[in-house]
């Protein structure tokens, strides 16, 4: 699931927030809430990747980027790091007050064997397997399921469609995780969230939404499908275009040469501009193509 991890009752609060803030023995921001270390990991080019570890006791200070080994997503800098620990002490408060509880259950999964499971509610387990895991509604609450997210057979996978059950049963979750799933509803299944909220979604609210707005606007453009560093023109990335950014055998592809430094995928993907990105036909730096012109 999109959320970060729980945390045990164990630890203590250090401060009004809960959380005891520091920096590590390679100067990264880090944090401690309860039983769970997170940092700022630097991941290059001015970004940051939030890291934590379960039960790292040493002090904060004497801490080092090998002693992280999971990771949650980015954090735009040190403002936000600590708006997220705080955010994850409320998580892991509110957590405390929900009567989940682990299981063993013998039962086949989408996704293997069930390996362990926690009940939410009568009704509402969740099963993790070796590679993967979910959510099992029973049929009565399945029910209760908006029909344009009910999925038959009422298992909902980990990555993105337990945001449908958190929608439904909002009681059984907390504050942090009716937010991860409200963004989740709302950038893989817009046309259900705004059918559900009475509202259209404003550009930047869903990521779906915006990946169709940007397809309707260059629809007629070359699109970049493939990139890579030129060997034969310095400074230069040669890239492989077609038209809306259409992917197949029958697409007509184009090369063109842009500026490495130029050169960002975005969210969507880049958009030539032949006024200034020229087309190209000389030797290419991309094997296949070289094979397939030869």
């Amino acid at each position: 699931m999109t959320m970060l991890p729980s945390q045990s009752s164990e630890g203590s609060a250090p401060d009004a927030s809960g959380v005891e803030f520091g920096r590590s023995a390679d100067d990264m921001a880090v944090a401690r809430v309860g039983d769970l270390v997170f940092a700022m990991v630097p991941a290059g080019d001015g970004q940051y990747l939030l890291a934590s570890a379960w039960r790292a006791s040493r002090p904060l200070a004497e801490l080092k980027r090998d002693d992280f080994y999971s990771y949650h997503g980015s954090v735009e800098g040190e403002a936000a790091f600590r708006n997220r620990m705080i955010e994850q002490a409320g998580h892991s408060r509110e957590l405390r007050l929900l009567s989940r509880q682990p299981v063993r259950v013998t039962c086949s999964t989408p996704w293997g064997p069930s390996q362990g499971a926690t009940v939410y509610a009568d009704g509402i387990v969740c099963h993790t397997t070796a590679g993967h895991g979910g959510f099992r509604l029973s049929d009565a609450r399945n029910a209760k399921v908006h029909s344009m997210l009910r999925i038959d057979g009422g298992w909902y996978e980990e990555d993105a469609a337990w945001a449908i059950v958190a929608l439904t049963f909002p009681d059984l979750f907390t504050t942090y995780e009716r937010k991860c799933a409200d963004k989740t509803i709302r950038d893989s299944w817009p046309d259900a969230w705004e059918t559900i909220f009475s509202r259209s979604l404003a550009p930047a609210e869903s990521y779906e939404r915006d990946a169709q707005a940007f397809a309707r606007e260059h629809a007629g453009d070359w699109i970049v499908t493939a990139a890579l560093r030129s060997d034969r023109h310095p400074g230069m990335t040669e890239v492989i275009a077609t038209i809306g950014g259409v992917r197949g055998e029958h697409a007509q592809e184009r090369r063109f040469l842009v500026p490495s430094d130029e050169y960002a995928v975005g969210g969507f993907g880049f958009v030539i501009d032949e006024t200034r990105h020229a087309a190209y036909e000389g030797l290419s730096s991309f094997v296949a193509w070289r094979e397939r012109t030869a």
